[in-house]
């Protein structure tokens, strides 16, 4: 097997990065790909063990936005990998107007950091039993399945979305720590 891409031997940032954020940034598309494949059958309406009540939208509707929604988690989740790269550090020259200018460090920290908080809140729940819990926008019924091999197949999938926010927030953090200019 072929790995798509390695990371420099020598890094091409300015600081060196640790290697526990260099791992958990390259880790990140990883975690979030079985949720977005997971919900990729719900775009042709199979509903993959789930009882719902309602209909499914228009195939009209729900092959888009399934399929950006999958495709933007997993570009969102690359971007992570500026935290710990160059090119986090320096705009890409074939990037029009911006190219080969450094990036100011809260660019990048401040979207990073209110993001992760974002995804947090949105990624996590308390239980509140009775199959109900608490949510971002209040209290939810959890979803029912038919059998316990679908409910426990999309617990495995969709579980790692709940580390997304705290594992953006931690590289945020990390590179602030890395680019914060010490003053002698």
């Amino acid at each position: 097997m072929k790995i798509l891409h390695r990371p420099p031997a020598v890094s091409d940032t300015e600081r060196p990065v640790p290697r526990w954020a260099t791992r958990l940034a390259y880790a990140l598309p990883w975690l979030l790909l079985p949720s977005c494949l997971w919900r990729l059958p719900f775009a042709v309406h199979f509903e993959m063990g789930q009882v719902h009540d309602g209909e499914m939208p228009g195939y009209w509707l729900s092959v888009p936005y399934v399929l950006t929604l999958s495709v933007l988690s997993e570009v969102i989740a690359l971007l992570a990998i500026g935290l710990v790269r160059g090119w986090g550090e320096m705009v890409p020259r074939w990037i029009p107007f911006l190219g080969g200018k450094a990036v100011r460090p809260m660019a990048a920290v401040v979207p990073a950091v209110v993001g992760g908080l974002i995804l947090t809140a949105l990624f996590s729940s308390i239980p509140l039993g009775d199959g109900r819990r608490l949510g971002l926008f209040g209290v939810a019924e959890n979803v029912a399945y038919v059998n316990a091999g679908w409910e426990t197949l999309a617990a495995i999938c969709t579980a790692p979305l709940a580390l997304w926010g705290p594992i953006t927030i931690v590289l945020g953090l990390a590179y602030h720590h890395r680019r914060k200019v010490t003053k002698v």
